[in-house]
């Protein structure tokens, strides 16, 4: 019961915050929420909150599959991926005020520290199950598909359409560098993830 519930805290947080991302002013603005979802933060949170959501149905139905532990995995990876850029990579780039910048508010707070870490604990902790190394490869799927849509609208999407580098990841051009180590980094993740399910 304590995964369902834990599960169902953060498919109910992500939710509440995407809705509130969708309005502007007391209505309804489907453009903010679209312009919010460029962020692999926001991704990263509602794939984690969908993965949650089946991973609670299954638990409470009595039939947890393995494709839906999988779901999960892809979910809490891609999000610990998300906690870790923010503290290892923006947090030091930000500089003085960094706490200010990424963890404050609601939002800031849930999707960079709160949402990742009740992942984790769920997963780690209460959905143990033995991981092989070609399914632990299964967390570099966020990445790998991100980081080329990434790239592709911070520099060949037409004007108007692209988008700034908000990450940074392009600084003096060298996002190829920046690509391959977030696909090592986020190896290194999937590892301990592994290791964490055959201890």
């Amino acid at each position: 019961m304590t995964d369902v519930l834990m599960n169902g805290l953060i498919f109910l947080a992500t939710l509440i915050l995407l809705i509130r991302a969708s309005r502007e002013e007391g209505h309804w603005a489907p453009k903010k929420l679209k312009k919010t979802f460029r962020y692999y933060t926001c991704q990263s949170n509602a794939l984690c909150a969908v993965s949650a959501l089946v991973m609670m149905i299954a638990l409470l139905v009595g039939e947890e599959h393995h494709w839906v532990w999988i779901l999960k995995y892809v979910g809490t990876a891609s999000v610990t991926v998300t906690m870790l850029t923010v503290f290892l990579f923006l947090a030091p780039s930000v500089g003085k005020g960094w706490y200010d910048v990424l963890l404050k508010g609601p939002p800031n707070l849930f999707m960079h520290l709160i949402t990742p870490l009740a992942a984790i604990l769920s997963f780690c902790l209460l959905e143990k199950r033995e991981m092989s190394f070609a399914c632990s490869l299964w967390g570099l799927l966020p990445i790998v598909l991100y980081g080329p849509l990434y790239i592709y609208r911070i520099l060949y999407a037409k004007e108007g359409k692209r988008w700034d580098d908000f990450y940074g990841f392009n600084k003096q051009g060298k996002w190829p560098l920046a690509y391959c180590f977030m696909l090592a980094g986020t190896f290194g993740i999937c590892m301990l993830f592994m290791l964490s399910q055959n201890v």
